[in-house]
């Protein structure tokens, strides 16, 4: 089986790597493809070619660069079925949410397009006569770009296509769980109008190959999504060049159900916020406050959506709610989990173990009650179908315990009473609140964390000014 092959300068080139790493459909367990264990001669490489590239790349007009990036949209949707496919066979995605990744990664392309013209300075008054002062927005320079396991094909399209709209050349490096979705797109690159250098691939581990590109003295901005001990190690090597960090680092996500709630909105959001992917997504709700008035009722309805969920391989099975987990150590770390829960005193009232499947790693769909606040199933990101549930009394109980955590990204409320939805989007210390809905960010908007959720953000306006730099220009002229 021959590996992936690197993509730099508009080529498709070997890495000097002797070292390979196996690729596995986590449905069924076959390896499915291969990548070279890329080296530091390869990244050096790779980041050479995007600053000789970003030289003509910044100059080019941004309208130019809009087509270009809407190009990369059209021919994506062109191949939208093979997409979807991979996508399955390398990360486990459900079929419906794996149609869902890639329709949204299109329109991120799209999206992102239409701020070509969008992208504007400022002239403010000066202190001195006969000047004007000149606010220039430029682009930040050689985008480092590392894309997780759990949304290769959106994420890719989130970093590209934002990195290319702002004037900056990129290296992305796909997670070396799920590289064949960036390995196809190499080939949309390859025949697309994207000069030569502006974007290029390279694979490898990212306790490799990542901390070489983020401490590279080229690189302008390093964006990864992970988590918290590699986006730890890349702040470490960024340190060495000042370097700038756009980090996604994951996330604890509470659920409020309050007394006031609209029960079945809630069972039927929360259950879709936990199973998304799996789990596996840094929004999902991963521990749930329900009010002590409504909790019996809470935990009936929970009960009966969380049974009825289903599991399956997605390519066999379109219909399955939940694909499986990545890998099988990830499988065992949620199961040790789950356990230490039990033991803490948690009941277990759906799943609790992995399936009984002849292949795959997969995890039942769990519900667990009586949950303690301070156990590890609730401080700690499970990334798995897993979701423990605990009562609370009053409104600010709730809120201090929904805040008590090292994380802040995502967080939700469901309640039909607006004073205490007004209180909770005041109080509650995230990036994203979800109010009576489904945690999932908006490509408008702006995905971003607080505490150790990250640095910078994502989508919309503000996450593509985290790839400009600011330049002011003092301008004297003459009077005649």
């Amino acid at each position: 089986m021959d590996p992936h092959k690197l993509y730099i300068a508009g080529e498709f080139i070997d890495s000097t790597s002797e070292e390979f790493i196996d690729v596995v459909n986590p449905s069924t367990e076959e390896v499915i493809s291969r990548i070279a264990n890329g080296t530091e001669e390869d990244a050096n490489k790779a980041i050479d070619a995007a600053y000789d590239a970003l030289q003509s790349w910044k100059t080019v007009p941004s309208n130019e660069r809009g087509k270009i990036v809407r190009e990369l949209g059209d021919a994506l949707k062109e191949e939208r079925e093979t997409f979807i496919r991979l996508l399955i066979e390398e990360q486990g995605k459900s079929y419906d949410l794996a149609v869902g990744e890639v329709d949204m990664a299109i329109d991120y392309f799209y999206y992102m397009s239409e701020w070509s013209r969008k992208i504007e300075g400022e002239i403010v008054p000066s202190d001195q006569k006969n000047e004007q002062i000149f606010i220039h927005k430029k682009p930040i320079g050689v985008i480092a770009g590392i894309v997780p396991w759990n949304f290769p094909v959106f994420i890719l399209a989130r970093k590209v296509a934002t990195a290319l709209i702002a004037g900056c050349t990129i290296v992305l490096k796909p997670s070396q769980q799920t590289p064949n979705t960036a390995a196809k797109f190499n080939e949309l690159v390859h025949r697309s109008s994207l000069p030569k250098g502006v974007y290029n691939f390279v694979t490898g581990k990212g306790s490799e190959i990542g901390n070489v590109m983020a401490s590279h003295p080229k690189v302008g901005m390093v964006t990864m999504t992970g988590g918290i001990k590699a986006g730890t190690k890349v702040m470490e090597a960024a340190a060495q060049q000042i370097t700038k960090v756009n980090l996604e680092l994951g996330g604890k996500a509470p659920a409020i159900v309050t007394k006031h709630a609209d029960l079945d909105l809630a069972v039927k959001s929360i259950k879709t916020s936990r199973l998304t992917n799996s789990g596996q997504a840094c929004t999902n709700a991963e521990r749930v406050y329900v009010h002590e008035d409504v909790a019996d009722e809470f935990l009936l309805k929970m009960v009966d959506v969380m049974k009825a969920a289903t599991y399956g391989n997605p390519l066999e099975d379109k219909k399955a709610d939940i694909g499986p987990l990545i890998s099988k150590d990830h499988l065992e770390g949620i199961y040790d989990m789950v356990k230490e829960a039990v033991k803490d005193g948690a009941t277990i009232l759906v799943g609790g173990q992995p399936a009984e499947v002849e292949k795959g790693f997969f995890f039942e769909p769990t519900l667990l009650k009586d949950v303690k606040h301070d156990s590890a199933i609730m401080k700690e990101e499970i990334f798995g179908p897993v979701l423990p549930v605990t009562t609370y009394r009053d409104f600010d109980e709730v809120i201090e315990m929904a805040n008590d955590s090292e994380y802040g990204l995502s967080s939700s409320i469901y309640s039909e009473n607006y004073h205490e939805v007004m209180r909770a989007t005041a109080l509650l210390e995230y990036g994203e609140t979800f109010v009576n809905r489904e945690n999932f960010e908006a490509i408008q908007g702006y995905h971003a964390g607080m505490r150790k959720s990250g640095l910078g953000g994502a989508d919309g306006k503000h996450g593509l000014e985290d790839y400009l730099v600011t330049h002011v220009v003092y301008m004297q002229y003459k009077e005649d």
